[in-house]
């Protein structure tokens, strides 16, 4: 009886401070630090939230920068659903997936005969990558610019004053984010929708 006491009291005093003082904890110091981060990091234009920074999401217009292929959900970008791929090299159906998108990706430099950025086709570990690398973020430049109607070294320039560097000057690579760019790519090229 001792013994049945003593290991319920463990599972009690252990449930309060695992499962509520600790993640109590952690949320007033996460809102009192990071209170952006938090909650989400949601992004607001023209006084409504259009997405969060951190979740990628699609654009298909020719005007936007476009993300990396995702394959999370039926129609990918379903935050609920988030997962990659998860095809082996030897995968066919993942060789004709990269095919067609370095096809798609060559409509937007016509005769550029430089490879096409990884990260424009193949999706990431969690489908829900919201940055590209620098490279496949001006790869698509020219195809912004006809669509905007302006040259393609200022859609270039807005990229580049877009790219984020590396976390604490040494963690990850440098980056775009889709979103915050392609609002950007908006404020400086207005364009009906």
């Amino acid at each position: 009886m001792k013994l049945l006491l003593r290991s319920t009291l463990y599972v009690v005093v252990l449930t309060v401070l695992l499962g509520g003082l600790y993640p109590a904890a952690v949320t007033a110091v996460s809102q009192l630090l990071w209170k952006h981060e938090a909650n989400g990091s949601f992004v607001e234009a023209d006084g409504r939230i259009v997405g969060s920074a951190l979740i990628g999401q699609s654009f298909k217009e020719d005007r936007y920068l476009r993300p990396r292929p995702s394959a999370a959900g039926k129609d990918g970008y379903d935050a609920v659903a988030s997962s990659g791929r998860n095809k082996g090299p030897t995968d066919k159906s993942l060789a004709e997936a990269v095919a067609q998108a370095v096809a798609a990706a060559r409509t937007d430099r016509p005769g550029d005969a430089r490879p096409v950025p990884a990260d424009l086709v193949t999706a990431s570990a969690s489908g829900l990558d919201p940055h590209l690398s620098p490279d496949a973020a001006l790869w698509q430049a020219a195809r912004i610019a006809r669509a905007r109607g302006v040259p393609e070294e200022r859609v270039a320039d807005v990229i580049r004053k877009s790219v984020e560097a590396r976390t604490l000057g040494f963690l990850g690579q440098p980056r775009v984010n889709v979103l915050l760019t392609n609002l950007e790519l908006d404020r400086a090229f207005p364009t009906r929708p």
